[in-house]
């Protein structure tokens, strides 16, 4: 499946200076933690270290996006991470669908707690 992901300018002007002070990747993780089954998840925006085995990189119209490879399946071929109006909250959204309307960004990693 190939995926194409675009961050709006609002998305992108409230990212660039945590993406750039931390010097760390994004990755649009498939959450399950708390959910009781791998099908009942949510997608969530992480910022991590750096990829795990299994993801695979998304180039965008911002900066390059990690995605776990066996969870592809759980996202659109086309998204957009966008920032819910008057808030510090993404969007994941596809034309079919919200996937997420409120979307916290989750750092982990380098002794950060989830």
């Amino acid at each position: 499946m190939s995926v194409n992901i675009t961050f709006t300018d609002a998305a992108k002007k409230m990212l660039t200076p945590i993406v750039a002070e931390s010097g760390r990747q994004l990755k649009l993780k498939y959450d399950t933690d708390g959910c009781g089954c791998l099908v009942d998840g949510v997608p969530a925006l992480w910022l991590v270290d750096e990829a795990d085995e299994d993801d695979l990189v998304v180039g965008t119209n911002f900066v390059p996006v990690l995605l776990e490879r066996s969870r592809l399946i759980f996202f659109d071929e086309t998204m957009t991470i966008d920032v819910k109006p008057d808030t510090a909250v993404f969007q994941l959204k596809s034309p079919r669908q919200i996937l997420n309307g409120h979307m916290p960004l989750v750092k982990v990693g380098s002794g950060d707690e989830r």
